[in-house]
This record gives C-alpha cells, structure tokens and sequence, in this order.
C-alpha cells in the first residue's frame, strides 16, 4: 500500500477520516519538534507505534488545540491584572517621592533622541529669506548657505530650556554659590590651574586679569570642560531666531545675528556649521563664547595659527582674559568689598535704585548710612550696592567696584558674577597652599 503520508516514518493509511484537515496542520509541528528527535535518538518501536496510531494523533491534536486557545485567555486575564495592580514599574513609581518622580520623568526625557521630536527647516521661506541677506551682506554663495540652513532643525527642548523660572520663584545666593563653590569643582580648578599656569600668567601678564577670576569662570561655565553642551549650535541658534518661544521677551533678533556669526565662523574656519556643538543657548567651547563674542574677542593665545576654544586651554585663558579687558577691566582694583547696608527703608532703597552700575562715590555711600571698611572708603573709584536675596533668609550686599560691573558683560548677573569670583579665591587658597 502506498504511503500517503507527509511523513514517511508513519504507518501507511488506507483512508483520509473526515477529521484530517483539523489535525493536519497541528500535528505537523508536533511531529518535526517532538517525535523526529526522539524517534531519531531512541528508536523504540514502542513509541513509534503510539505516536503513530491515528487516535493518538488525534488526541494529541486536540491537546495542542485546547491549549492553543487557552494561552491566549491566560496571558489576557494577566494582563489585565497587571495593568490594574501596576506592574513593577507601575509599583515603583506608586511609592517613589513626587521629588524622585520629577527627576526620574527628566531622566527619561533627556534620553530620548532629540532628532525624534526635531523638525528639519528645510527651505522654509523665513529661512531662505535669512540666508539670501547674510549672504549679500557678506559677499556669501547664497546657494551654499540656503544648503547649511535647511540642515537645521527646530527643537523644542530649546524652546523649553530658555524660558526663565516660574514666576514667583525666589533668588536664593546660598543655594546659588553651594552650586559652584564646592570640593569637587575646587579640585578640578586646582588641577586646572597646574596644568596651565603658564598661560594664566601670561594672560595676567598681558591683560591685568587675575588668574583666579579666569579660572572662576571656566569653571562655573563648564567644570572644566566636562559640560560644553550637547546640543548642535546650528540647531539651537536657528530655533530660537525663527521659533522664539512666546511667553518672555522676544529676542529672536539677538539670535538671529549670533546665527549669522555662526554661518560666518564656519566660513572662516572652513568648516560645516552643524559641526559645532553647545549649550542649549548657542554657547561654544570651555569659555561658553557665544559666536558673536567668539568672532570678536577670542585670541589665538599659544599663536598655533587657528583658534581653538574647544581643546585648546590657552587659546581659552587668553579669550576670557581679552574679553573682560574689553569690557573695562581695571588692572590691580578689586571687584568688590563688604559692606553693611543702610537701616532705612529709603536710603537703602536709593542705592539699590541703579542695580549694578556703579554710580556712587564712597561718600555718598556714608552720606546714605551704608558702612564701608577703610579701603573701601579709599576706593577711587565709584561703588554699586549689590544685594544676594537670601530666600527666605536676610539678604547679603556688596559693594561692587567697575571690575565687578565687568564681570557682569560676561554674564548679566550680580550672583553669576560673585559665583565665579568666590571659586576663583577659594581655588587660589587652595593653590597657593601647596601640594
């Protein structure tokens, strides 16, 4: 009798039972996976028969196919039961503190890829337009920057970053300095300042600028260059220059120029302008230089014929120094003193009326009933009365001399200024204090 079997191990059959189309496609597998093996390494007749016997297919057939049907079910209802007792994860979040939660919810949002939620400007109109007059402003192949602009992409992680704190939110200077002027940054400031002392000098030597104020900055702007941002420039700048975020004052100008000094940085360079990467706000390199700063004031420090800010620590000193000197730098003044602030209301109300623009001899400070110690009063030179909200806390006050005010060109910010200032003191004691 012919074997009409698929598989020529079983038993020839003589009929084709009504139920064949149902086992057929089941048994198969069961067959290859199962039986193959173990008929192939034991060879028992017995099993042979029984797994070859119709019946027994059969019911192995029916087995397979109830449970089949079952599994399904099962993994449903559990999944089912998971979703409403929270799986481990789910558990996790239920019993970790909202202030772990905030953090593990960034954590996450920083890992996704930022090129999953950017959207290329290609040959938007506003963007063509922009390319064609900083090309004819500066004599440009107007088809090469239409080019490096729709590689740019707009991203909202940008758009999020630059808009300032919640209204309401306090200034705390404590909190601010604990930020900076702590052991690990110190450290790495030392170690900073040993490796290129030579420059730090040189700059001084040249500029008036102390080494520790340099130091102070590069610090509180990058650790030392392990944080110099990890976004591309061109991206960053392009999408605060046409997608400024409402909700602040709009200075989408001001981005748009330093798009433009970017486009001509990379001209000069002869570099792409997506090659550059930052800060969220444009920033390069160890000193945070934005293009237009960098364009102007940075200097090939160690004279190897191309400006570096990025692995080049010299070429970074020299820049920070030259650029402060631009700003007004005065060589030997202090940048501020201590001072008790006047009792009155109106008097102390009447210092603060100018911010950080220093506007007021040291007479009138006294006239004022402000108290200044003697070098202060012998301050030639005018004073500035600072105040460092404190939180909840008594705010502190300086009195802040030009070299203060010029610290502030570098950043705006009276708190920013007295940060790099007090890690730059506290790396020098440490430096001076030896091994």
């Amino acid at each position: 009798m012919k074997n009409t079997s698929q598989h020529p191990h079983l038993p020839p059959r003589p009929d084709r039972p009504i139920y064949e189309p149902i086992y057929r496609p089941i048994y198969g597998p069961i067959y290859r996976l199962i039986y193959k093996p173990i008929h192939r390494t034991f060879h028992r007749p017995l099993l042979r028969h029984l797994l070859g016997h119709r019946r027994m297919r059969l019911l192995c057939a029916l087995l397979c196919a109830g449970w089949s049907l079952a599994l399904p079910v099962a993994q449903a209802q559990a999944q089912t039961q998971a979703q409403a007792q929270g799986g481990p994860e789910a558990r996790a979040q239920k019993n970790t503190p909202p202030a772990r939660k905030k953090a593990q919810a960034a954590r996450t949002a920083a890992h996704k890829p930022a090129a999953a939620a950017a959207e290329a400007y290609g040959r938007r109109d506003d963007v063509m337009r922009f390319a064609a007059e900083v090309a004819a402003r500066h004599g440009l192949d107007p088809a090469l920057l239409e080019q490096q602009l729709a590689q740019a992409r707009k991203l909202p992680s940008v758009q999020r970053l630059i808009m300032p704190p919640p209204a309401g939110t306090a200034k705390n200077w404590a909190a601010y300095r604990d930020r900076f002027v702590e052991p690990q940054r110190i450290q790495a400031g030392l170690a900073f300042w040993r490796a290129h002392e030579r420059w730090l000098e040189a700059a001084e030597a040249r500029w008036g600028v102390p080494a520790s104020l340099v130091v102070g900055i590069i610090g509180v702007e990058t650790f030392y260059g392990r944080h110099m941002g990890s976004f591309r420039t061109l991206d960053a700048l392009a999408t605060l220059a046409f997608d400024f975020p409402p909700g602040r004052r709009d200075r989408s100008e001001f981005f748009r120029s330093e798009l433009e000094q970017l486009l001509l940085l990379a001209h000069r360079e002869k570099v792409e302008p997506a090659s550059y990467m930052g800060s969220f706000a444009g920033a390069l390199g160890l000193p945070q230089f934005m293009p237009g700063s960098l364009n102007r004031w940075a200097v090939d420090f160690d004279e190897d014929g191309h400006i570096d800010l990025h692995r080049n620590p010299a070429d970074a000193i020299g820049s920070v120094a030259h650029y402060l000197a631009a700003f007004g730098w005065v060589r030997d003044m202090p940048t501020h003193y201590a001072v008790a602030a006047p009792v009155d209301v109106s008097d102390r109300a009447h210092l603060l009326g100018p911010d950080i623009l220093p506007s007021f001899t040291p007479a009138q400070f006294a006239q004022r009933g402000a108290e200044l110690p003697e070098a202060a009063r012998q301050h030639d030179g005018l004073l500035a009365l600072v105040e460092l909200q404190n939180g909840d806390a008594a705010p502190s006050f300086v009195a802040g001399t030009s070299n203060f005010y010029a610290v502030t060109r570098y950043n705006w910010s009276s708190y920013y200024a007295m940060a790099v200032i007090e890690l730059g003191q506290a790396v020098r004691r440490v430096y001076r204090a030896g091994p």
